[in-house]
C-alpha cells in the first residue's frame, strides 16, 4: 500500500476542516468530512507505519518507545509508543497515523447497557438513538469478528481449562481482524490473519482493521491530505471567527506553522486533546472548569503468570515467523467474563493475551527482578519458545474505576495526579480474579514483572479515559453530547458552544467502561459525525463524492467499496 501522507511543505494555510490526530475519531472525522466534500487537513504528531515497517526485532522495537517522566525523557519524539511515568499511575497510549489502532489488541466489545445508564453521560445518548446507529456504523467499517479457529489455540485451551475449575465459561471476543482474505470497505485488499500474536506491535500481515487500513485511506481517497510529524501545540479564535492552529515539526525541528480553518476537530486521544485545550485555555480560549476532570483508566491491568504446568504459547512468532508451523493466535482469542447482577463497578474481564516477538528477547531480563533467576537464565539458554516463558501466562484485564484522576499542567507538560489511584477497590477485585486464574494452571501470579525498576508500584493503563469529558452543560463537562465545546465566555449561557471546534475521542468520555474501548469511541465519533452533517446539512452519507484514485486501489474495488 502507497504511503497516505503527504510532505509539510505540501501544508496549505487554510483548509475547511482541520483535524489534530488520526484515531478512530480523527479516522471517522476524515472519512465523514472528506465525502461532504469538504478540504480537510489531517495532521499527525507520530510517523506513518506501512504494513511489514513494524518493529519485528527487539532493536527496532525498544527504539520505538518514548519514556516520559516528571523530570526526564528518553526516545523519539515520532517512536510508536508512548510511555508516560507517573507519581500515581502510568500510560502507555500508541503514536502514529492511525493512532492506538496500530498497536492495540483491536477487541471489539459493546459495554454493559448499564454503563450508559449512569447519570454522567448527557440524557441525549441513551435516548435518541444515535449511539445504536453508531456502533452500527463502526461494525461496517472495523468489521469485528471472532477468530473461527480460537479453540485450537494453546492460549485458549489454557485459559478455558482455568475456567471450567472457576465454574466460569470461556467467551470468545470478537476482534478488529481479518480472518479470511478480503477487500475492505475503503477498497484495500487484505491478507488473511496468520496468528503470529503480533497484534500489539503492529500488524506486518496487513489483517489488523486499523484506522490506517479503513477510515484513513477512504479519507484520502475522498481528497484528505494527510500530514505526519507535526505536533499542535495549541489553538485560538481568528477575528473572522475561523480558528487558528497553533503547529510545528514534531521533535523542534523547524519554526511554528499557522493553518486556519472553519472547523477544528481535535481528536489526538486523551492526553493529547486534553493538553491541547489546556494550552489553549492559557492563551485565553474560554472552556469549562471541567477541562482535566474525569480520568479514567477503565480499570486496566495486564499481568503474568510464572511456571505453569502447561505449555501456554503466549509470545508471538512474528510475520515472517520465527518459528515455522508456530500458532499464536491473535493478541486476543479468548475471555473470562466476571459479571455481577446487582452491581456494574464489580464487573471484570479478564483476557488471554499475548507478548509480541520483538519483546520475546527481553523477558528474561524482565523477570530477573523477581527473583526468577534460573528460570531467566534458562530461558537465555533455550529460547523463549522452549524454555520457562514456553509456559508464560499473559493476562490483559478490564473493570471500573471511579474516574478520579485529574490533569493539569505542570509547567508545559501535561501532568495526572490520582491520590491513592493503586487502592482503588477494583485493583484489589482483579488481584483476586487473576491469582485464582494464574494458580488454576499452576503458575504464579506476577502482578507487575518491573516492578523493581522505573515503574515502580503504581497501576498502568493503556485504556486512558477522560479529561475532556461530556456533559450536560459548561458546569458539568467540557463537551456536550454532540462534542461540541462548551464556551464559558462573560454573558454565554450554560450550554453556550464554540462555533466549530470539537473534540472527537476517548477524552469525551466521563467513566469507566469495562471493555475495550475502541468499539465505543468510534461509536461516539460515528455519533458526533451525524450531528455535524445534519446540523451543517451536508451531505456526506447520502451521495458520497466520486472516488479520487489512488495507486494501491484498483478500479474494480473502488466500486466494490461504494
Amino acid at each position: 500500500m502507497a504511503r497516505l501522507s503527504r510532505p509539510l511543505d505540501a501544508l496549505k494555510s487554510r483548509y475547511d476542516v482541520i483535524i489534530v490526530g488520526s484515531g478512530y475519531g480523527g479516522g471517522v472525522a476524515a472519512s465523514h468530512l472528506a465525502r461532504a466534500g469538504k478540504s480537510v487537513a489531517v495532521l499527525e504528531r507520530g510517523r506513518e507505519v506501512l504494513t511489514g515497517s513494524f518493529p519485528a526485532k527487539f532493536p527496532d522495537l525498544k527504539n520505538d518507545f518514548q519514556v516520559q517522566g516528571k523530570n526526564f525523557r528518553t526516545g523519539s519524539d515520532t517512536a510508536l509508543f508512548d510511555v508516560r511515568i507517573g507519581d500515581d499511575m502510568h500510560v502507555l497510549v500508541g503514536r502514529g497515523l492511525g493512532g492506538g489502532s496500530l498497536v492495540n489488541a483491536g477487541v471489539t466489545l459493546r459495554p454493559d447497557s448499564r454503563v450508559f445508564e449512569d447519570e454522567v453521560w448527557p440524557g441525549q445518548i441513551r435516548q435518541d438513538g444515535g449511539l445504536d446507529r453508531g456502533y452500527a456504523r463502526a461494525e461496517e467499517w472495523l468489521r469485528p469478528a471472532c477468530d473461527p479457529r480460537a479453540s485450537e489455540m494453546t492460549k485458549f485451551g489454557v485459559l478455558a481449562e482455568a475456567g471450567r475449575k472457576l465454574n466460569r465459561d470461556l467467551v470468545t471476543p470478537r476482534v478488529a481482524v481479518s480472518f479470511a482474505e478480503n477487500v475492505n470497505p475503503a477498497g484495500i485488499a487484505q491478507p488473511a490473519c496468520t496468528r503470529c500474536g503480533d497484534c500489539c506491535a503492529g500488524c506486518n500481515v496487513g489483517a489488523k482493521n486499523t484506522v490506517a487500513l479503513t477510515y484513513l485511506p477512504d479519507a484520502a481517497r475522498h481528497g484528505a491530505d494527510m500530514f505526519t510529524e507535526i505536533t499542535v501545540r495549541h489553538i485560538a479564535k481568528s477575528q473572522d471567527g475561523s480558528w487558528r492552529v497553533h503547529a510545528a515539526p514534531t521533535g523542534g525541528k523547524g519554526g511554528e506553522i499557522i493553518l486556519e480553518a472553519a472547523i477544528v476537530v481535535l481528536a489526538a486521544g486523551t492526553l493529547g486533546s486534553t493538553e491541547i485545550l489546556m494550552r489553549s485555555r492559557e492563551q485565553g480560549l474560554a472552556v469549562s472548569d471541567r477541562l482535566g476532570q474525569r480520568f479514567s483508566a477503565n480499570g486496566d491491568i495486564i499481568a503474568f503468570g510464572y511456571g505453569a504446568k502447561s505449555i501456554v504459547n503466549s509470545v508471538g512468532v512474528g510475520y515472517p515467523p520465527r518459528i515455522e508451523g508456530l500458532e499464536i493466535g491473535a493478541s486476543v482469542t479468548g475471555q473470562l467474563e466476571f459479571r455481577d447482577a446487582q452491581n456494574l463497578d464489580h464487573e471484570l474481564t479478564i483476557q488471554e493475551g499475548a507478548v509480541p516477538s520483538a519483546v520475546a528477547p527481553s523477558l528474561p531480563v524482565m523477570f530477573l527482578p523477581n527473583g526468577r533467576l534460573l528460570g531467566a537464565l534458562q530461558s537465555l539458554v533455550s529460547g523463549v519458545y522452549k524454555g520457562p516463558f514456553a509456559s508464560l501466562q499473559t493476562y490483559f484485564a478490564v473493570s471500573h474505576d471511579s474516574a478520579s484522576g485529574v490533569f493539569r499542567l505542570d509547567g508545559d507538560k501535561l501532568a495526572l495526579a490520582w491520590k491513592d489511584a493503586q487502592n482503588e477497590p477494583c485493583y484489589a477485585r482483579l488481584d483476586e480474579a487473576l491469582r485464582s486464574v494464574v494458580e488454576s494452571a499452576g503458575g504464579d501470579y506476577v502482578k507487575n514483572p518491573l516492578a523493581g525498576t522505573v515503574m515502580g508500584h503504581q497501576p498502568a493503563t493503556a485504556h486512558p479515559l477522560g479529561g475532556c469529558a461530556m456533559g450536560r452543560e459548561a458546569s458539568d463537562g467540557v463537551v456536550n453530547h454532540k462534542s461540541e465545546v462548551f464556551d464559558t465566555s462573560a454573558g454565554r449561557g450554560s450550554n453556550a458552544v464554540h462555533d466549530g471546534l470539537y473534540v472527537i475521542d476517548g477524552s469525551i468520555i466521563p467513566r469507566s467502561l469495562g471493555v475495550n474501548p475502541l468499539f465505543t469511541i468510534t461509536a461516539l465519533s460515528e455519533r458526533a459525525l451525524a450531528h455535524i452533517v445534519a446540523d451543517r446539512r451536508l451531505t456526506s452519507n447520502v451521495r458520497p463524492l466520486p472516488a479520487k484514485p489512488v495507486p494501491t486501489l484498483t478500479p474494480a474495488a473502488v466500486i466494490a467499496a461504494e
